[in-house]
């Protein structure tokens, strides 16, 4: 009997270890070639940029994530896929740790089924496709937490030691790995005082601590400026009820089956009342407690759903216990228990393929378009490859030698920079990379705007992210520019995923000094409106459409109509608004007050149904921006 129950048993482990291999070899094989077709995004290739600078820490984060990001790079650089290669390794290792972290408190069955279940919470199966410290961080965390367990079972010197290397080494990865060493620290205090005597456990936090190194060095030069940064300034620190949706997200996220299962799995591992067991539990309740009562009161661009990761890890190791018993109580209860069981693990597991399909979407722009239409699908991992080409033609046909290169934003200066089209581009970033903690960096690189300044009369390259800015951040942007610049003027526009993604590149040369006068008026984006018709409007018979429009410095040329993205009228333009002159209070137009246009179209013309007008302005040298896009109605007889 007992050789039959352990040769069942083999037979299990071994099923369970077929379906691990296959799970994970069907996600590793998604996430390879989708990190192959997508670009990287703005937080990858600012940790490719800093990788080109090595520094213990830099002013949003440790060197950990730069480091690993430009060891895959250097594989081959250029290349997304080899940037992210070391992240894919350690997200595909994640089933290993959690199977080697659960061996000392379940048998190998369970320890391998957990291992199972760490790839179906979705961001766990997610992971490893970005370059991103949550990869390092996790793996850092769950290691450690694994040899912290087994220092204090065995008094091992080899287990202390490397807990504290990979506490260490946690460290160097964010500031959100803090929650790992407190709440081990808060576990030792209250369960296990007797270690603190522990000649071990003292080395082991001995070598915790140097990974504070890097912290302190980015911070103390600074007056903490990088730790406040991110625990104070970037917060208002003010309450918002948005804020209290962070729980309900999270449920979804996890999918609710398995996050109810998680809680349970929590319920009895605190039932067990077991001093190795509560390590478990004061590791993950912290993730989960911290991010839902802080949420409330930080940055809602800050608290991202990613956050509370690392603290559903610990609970996945008693999950398959949590498994067996609700199927015990479904069992007498529900004819399909065992399939309503299986079923928590595999709707988890299809989240997480659902969220690879969502984020590689981007890589089908072109196919998926002409489906969803514009302004559906994101295309912050699209369209940096043609944008660098396209770039870099610019360089070598309107440039002789390499000119200064000046961005709209960080992102966009490093994307050149990792195409090899404009190494050492300057950045006059002051939304993004304040928000994201970065603008101090590039000032200590020397890359902001105050820099260009140190090479006046050489040629200049400057390109806007038109896409990514409304009107007035447009202008506010170009009046930075053009204060920088003397001569400056558009000399190409980049519209991509039918406008989704657009760029503006302009010409001229660096200013001999800030109060130097331009030599050409600055080219500052269009404004306009369209008095009527409204949107939503029902439209039948000969339409009248009129509206004001104005260009500061150049001047409007000519005004036409479009519907559905077609030309088929041209305004009359010129028409005296001395109102709009008196309320948007400027002086350069050269067409003030003649601002207005006007005039018509029959919709006999057009087919009956839903369309899109706009109007398009061109200016005096002849650029085109389209304005005003609204839906009307053609409704005809």
């Amino acid at each position: 009997m007992r050789d039959q129950a352990e040769r069942t048993e083999a037979t299990e482990f071994l099923s369970d270890a077929r379906l691990l291999a296959a799970a994970c070899g069907l996600l590793l094989i998604v996430k390879v070639w989708l990190a192959s077709r997508l670009d990287l995004y703005s937080d990858e290739i600012f940790y490719w940029l800093a990788s080109t600078m090595p520094a213990p820490a830099y002013s949003d984060l440790p060197f950990v994530t730069a480091l690993l990001a430009g060891l895959g790079s250097a594989l081959d650089p250029g290349n997304p896929l080899a940037t992210r290669a070391l992240f894919l390794a350690g997200g595909s290792c994640l089933p290993a740790v959690v199977y080697w972290v659960s061996l000392p408190f379940a048998g190998r069955r369970d320890a391998l089924q957990a291992a199972l279940l760490s790839i179906c919470i979705p961001l766990g199966g997610f992971l490893g496709l970005l370059a991103v410290p949550d990869v390092p961080m996790l793996l850092c965390g769950s290691i450690g937490l694994g040899f912290l367990d087994r220092a204090l079972r065995t008094d091992g010197i080899g287990h202390w030691l490397a807990a504290g290397a990979f506490m260490a080494l946690g460290l160097c990865t964010h500031y959100r790995f803090v929650l790992f060493p407190a709440a081990a620290m808060l576990y030792l205090l209250l369960h296990r005082r007797d270690v603190w005597r522990n000649g071990g456990f003292l080395l082991a936090a001995g070598i915790a601590a140097i990974g504070l190194f890097p912290i302190l060095w980015a911070n103390l030069p600074g007056n903490m400026g990088s730790a406040s940064f991110y625990f104070v300034e970037r917060h208002p620190w003010q309450f918002n009820a948005e804020g209290l949706l962070q729980v309900p997200m999270q449920i979804l996220i996890v999918t609710p089956p398995l996050y109810a299962l998680l809680l349970y799995s929590a319920w009895l591992m605190f039932k067990r009342r077991d001093t190795h067991v509560n390590l478990l539990l004061w590791v993950a309740v912290p993730h989960l407690l911290v991010y839902a009562l802080f949420a409330p009161w930080a940055d809602a661009n800050s608290t991202t759903e990613h956050w509370p990761l690392p603290g559903y890890f610990p609970l996945i190791v008693f999950a398959p216990e949590a498994l067996r018993r609700t199927h015990a109580w479904l069992a007498p209860r529900l004819t399909g228990a065992a399939l309503a069981v299986r079923s928590i693990p595999a709707i988890g597991f299809i989240g997480a393929l659902l969220a690879l399909a969502g984020i590689g979407s981007q890589s089908w722009q072109t196919q998926l378009l002409p489906f969803v239409g514009a302004g559906v699908l994101s295309e912050k991992m699209a369209g940096w490859e043609v944008f660098a080409e396209h770039a870099g033609q610019l360089l070598r046909e309107d440039f002789d030698g390499q000119p200064v290169t000046v961005t709209d934003n960080y992102y966009t200066a490093a994307q050149l920079q990792f195409a090899e089209v404009a190494a050492g581009a300057y950045t006059l970033d002051m939304d993004k990379a304040v928000r994201d903690g970065r603008f101090r960096q590039f000032e200590l690189w020397g890359r902001t705007g105050e820099f260009v300044r140190l090479r006046p009369g050489e040629p200049m390259l400057f390109i806007t992210e038109d896409s990514a800015l409304d009107v007035e951040q447009k202008h506010e942007l170009m009046s930075r520019a053009c204060g920088l610049a003397d001569s400056l003027e558009q000399i190409d526009q980049l519209s991509l995923f039918e406008g989704d993604k657009r760029f503006g590149f302009y010409r001229g040369r660096v200013s001999a000094g800030p109060g130097v006068p331009a030599a050409s008026p600055c080219p500052y984006p269009p404004r306009a409106w369209i008095d009527q018709p409204a949107q939503g409007a029902i439209l039948s018979g000969t339409i009248a459409v009129g509206g004001w429009a104005y260009n500061e410095d150049l001047g409007v040329e000519r005004v036409l109509l479009l519907l559905g993205g077609d030309v088929i009228a041209e305004f009359e333009y010129g028409l005296p608004r001395p109102d709009v002159v008196e309320a948007r209070d400027f002086r350069t137009d050269p067409n003030q007050p003649n601002l207005g246009f006007r005039g018509e179209f029959d919709t006999a013309a057009f087919a009956s149904g839903r369309r899109e007008l706009s109007i398009r302005i061109i200016d005096s040298r002849g650029f085109a921006t389209d304005y005003g896009r609204r839906e009307v109605v053609l409704e005809n007889p």
